[in-house]
């Protein structure tokens, strides 16, 4: 997995919110492999502009042009694709899950996407609410549908969730060589803290 071409893969986040008194989780868990390094932004800073070097590539290649050059996990230039699953225990209904789930975009443009043409982008949702009404004999009574002039804080839930995901996943990761001897390098933490706090993002 190759996120903005530092080392990608599986990252979580959630979010605790509360609507006309109840308390709901959203979680997101994503699957990252997409983006252009340039791109990439960390709390609205230009980390992929900042850090520019560290791309993809094989060992002796000399420059990040001909390192990134080198391939991708989508192979040649393509962006790869990400797959993102949000889940909820808030009594939401398909429909509105499928609201929930556009939202996902949100939170990956805060990071940098831009869903290119050859990105496959793949969102998902679903809720655990009301797990015994199918399994009732005759018309259930007892779903519970949540209106939809409360969803706003899940929507929030969900961009937010999702935007710390895929920063989850960036840190937690860890340099590595695969196929066809390339390696793709892990995000580094020390140059991140500097740039964040180059711009006034990181106290200390």
């Amino acid at each position: 997995m190759i996120c903005h071409r530092f080392k990608g893969g599986i990252g979580t986040s959630s979010r605790e919110v509360e609507v006309r008194g109840d308390d709901y989780v959203v979680g997101v868990l994503v699957q990252c492999n997409y983006g252009s390094r340039e791109l990439l932004r960390v709390a609205g800073v230009p980390v992929g502009r900042e850090i520019a070097d560290l791309m993809p590539g094989r060992e002796g290649e000399g420059t990040a042009v001909e390192a990134s050059r080198a391939g991708t996990a989508g192979g040649g230039g393509r962006e790869g694709s990400i797959i993102v699953v949000v889940a909820t225990d808030a009594p939401v209904m398909p429909h509105q899950l499928e609201r929930m789930a556009r939202r996902v975009s949100m939170g990956m443009a805060r990071i940098g996407s831009i869903s290119s043409n050859s990105s496959g982008d793949i969102f998902v949702a679903f809720s655990t609410a009301n797990q015994r009404a199918a399994s009732e004999p005759g018309t259930s009574t007892n779903a519970r549908v949540m209106a939809n002039g409360l969803l706003t804080p899940l929507f929030a839930a969900t961009v937010e969730a999702t935007e710390e995901a895929i920063i989850n996943a960036l840190v937690a990761a860890e340099t590595m060589t695969g196929a066809n001897g390339v390696t793709v390098h892990a995000l580094p933490h020390d140059r991140l803290r500097e740039v964040l706090r180059k711009y006034n993002r990181l106290e200390g």
